[in-house]
């Protein structure tokens, strides 16, 4: 087990403490594992509901993240994936209630309700007036089990929302209680996981799922499911949770909803932002209206990975309580949704101001094109070697790049001015720096740009001297760019000394280039030596040698398809 903790049995503590210590809007009531507003007394003296949540550690932000003014004035944390005591949500209540009452908001688990529940009933021997939620909002399991109900998840956020804000607003606790009951009712989700998580003092995972397994319905504390299922493309994967949801909720076109994208945990911000992207389409083909968009990790299941979506109807009062302001750390304003909208890039037209010198003839040209392809199909076909090499000394994404480059010019060769290779490498640049990421695009891009700059001052398009000349200046560009030299364990380490032997190489082009691929793989080869002073295999020292440079090794492998071109038969 890796986990950020030091004792598991503190973990909660230690927790709380970091809270709210990190917060001076926030106070821990002595004793417990409570997290309480500063400014409670405040509240309490001014006639003000409070509100009260809570339930079992390893949720956050839940439920601590949501104190704050407009939400929770207390969060009762239990041990993780464990309802609090009874005693200590007493003694939060007693504490933080006053006259205007405390309204408990608790999650549909039998812990949280017994022990809220009894809380609850001692706290009003004592005159303070106690209203309770029960939030039950996932539709997983459906209505079957009629005597527990829906187990409460994520949507619970947006009860804590709505509560608060009327609260905030000043209501008594009658209708603070009956906005939050009806936030309630009409709040449904459902969640799949992709993997489990683990327990800080079990040390182990709480269930097993395959590599290639998804959990549909599964309960925030590892709770089996509705299904288990290969793991597909999210959209396929979130479809029947949505219609689950709309079913359940009986949410028809017309009516409007605010949709939140929960992450379990595990799941990175990209992911999400797919789920969400899913939700939003679907949603609008069927009618309904998306007024506001939650998206990120509100309440989790330690490190699980997956995510939960979840909707609530809305009305007018319900809306304007979510867009109300609210402090709590946790809590960020939604963001609205809206069309589609695309600004249309500006069309520089830079490569089409390069011309330069014509192909002699119709055989340079095909000889020209067909060199093209050839370095296309060389890049595509060494993508899993260059994609290995570089998995072993940087972050492994060479050879996925250089073939999306590939790709792209692929896709664009016809519209490539094949008559004029200046032109045409203006072309293949403005391609590359496009499609190609990472630090290896704008590499290649300038290098190709100058080149083609170069090629454009040149009187022969077949000389072989003037594409020397082309290929020192793209070296020299990219030099500048980049700021990396020979002997720096780079690209340059095969592409300078290929530019030096197709300068300074004797007999035709054929040779020549035959010289430049020679030096090319001697230049890679001698990377294995060398201590990297580039990029992101610098980071790494001593442990890339023995390991060539890919970089360098991309270049052999584009400049043997030239040559192997040129002896079939093409340009110059």
């Amino acid at each position: 087990m890796k986990k950020l903790i030091n004792d598991p049995a503190h973990v909660v503590d230690e927790m709380i403490e970091g809270l709210v210590l990190a917060d001076a809007r926030l106070l821990r009531l002595a004793g417990e594992t409570v997290v309480i507003r500063a400014d409670y007394a405040a509240l309490r003296d001014a006639g003000r509901v409070t509100i009260v949540s809570g339930g079992g550690s390893g949720h956050e932000p839940a439920h601590a993240g949501y104190v704050g003014e407009g939400m929770l004035t207390a969060a009762v944390a239990g041990p993780v994936f464990t309802s609090p005591s009874v005693d200590a949500v007493l003694e939060t209540i007693l504490t933080v209630g006053g006259p205007a009452g405390v309204l408990l908001i608790v999650k549909n688990y039998t812990g949280d309700r017994l022990n809220f529940g009894l809380a609850a009933e001692i706290a009003r021997t004592r005159g303070v007036p106690v209203e309770m939620v029960v939030v039950g909002d996932d539709v997983a399991l459906g209505d079957g089990n009629a005597a527990v109900g829906r187990r409460g998840i994520a949507g619970t956020i947006f009860v804590h929302k709505i509560a608060g804000a009327a609260a905030q607003a000043g209501l008594p606790l009658a209708r603070v209680l009956a906005e939050a009951q009806a936030a309630a009712v009409n709040v449904f989700s459902m969640g799949l996981a992709l993997s489990p998580c683990v327990m800080p003092a079990a040390g182990r995972a709480g269930f097993e799922l395959g590599e290639d397994e998804v959990e549909f319905g599964l309960g925030i504390h590892g709770e089996s499911g509705v299904r288990r299922a290969t793991i597909g493309p999210v959209d396929a994967m979130l479809e029947p949770a949505l219609e689950a949801i709309l079913r359940h909720g009986k949410l028809l076109p017309g009516e409007e909803v605010a949709l939140m994208v929960n992450g379990l945990g595990g799941t990175p911000a990209l992911e999400l932002a797919i789920a969400a992207r899913f939700a939003l389409r679907n949603l609008a083909r069927q009618g309904i209206g998306v007024r506001s968009v939650h998206c990120g990790t509100f309440l989790s299941a330690l490190e699980m990975a997956g995510c939960s979506l979840s909707l609530m109807r809305l009305d007018a009062t319900r809306l304007r309580r979510l867009l109300a302001p609210s402090a709590a750390s946790a809590w960020s304003a939604p963001t609205i949704p809206g069309a589609m909208a695309e600004v249309a890039a500006p069309d520089y037209g830079a490569e089409e101001a390069v011309s330069g010198p014509a192909w002699a003839n119709a055989a340079q040209q095909a000889g020209f094109g067909g060199a093209i392809r050839a370095v296309i199909a060389a890049l595509r076909h060494a993508e899993p070697e260059l994609t290995q090499l570089d998995s072993a000394v940087g972050d492994g994404d060479l050879g996925i790049s250089l073939a999306r480059g590939a790709d792209s010019v692929e896709r664009a060769f016809d519209t490539l001015d094949l008559t004029r290779p200046a032109r045409a490498l203006a072309q293949v640049s403005a391609l590359l720096r496009r499609s190609v990421g990472g630090t290896s695009g704008p590499l290649y891009a300038m290098f190709v740009l100058r080149a083609a700059l170069a090629m454009a001052q040149e009187q022969e398009a077949g000389d072989v001297s003037a594409w020397a000349r082309a290929v020192q200046a793209g070296c020299n560009g990219m030099m500048e760019l980049g700021g990396a030299a020979p002997g720096d364990r780079t690209m340059l380490d095969a592409l300078v000394p290929a530019a030096q032997a197709l300068a300074q190489g004797a007999g035709d082009a054929r040779a020549r280039l035959d010289a430049a691929h020679g030096a090319a793989l001697a230049g890679a080869e001698a990377t294995r030596a060398m201590a990297p002073r580039r990029g992101r295999s610098s980071y790494l020292g001593d442990r890339t040698l023995g390991h060539p440079d890919p970089g360098a090794v991309g270049v052999a492998v584009w400049l043997g398809a030239l040559a192997a071109a040129l002896k079939e038969g093409g340009a110059g």
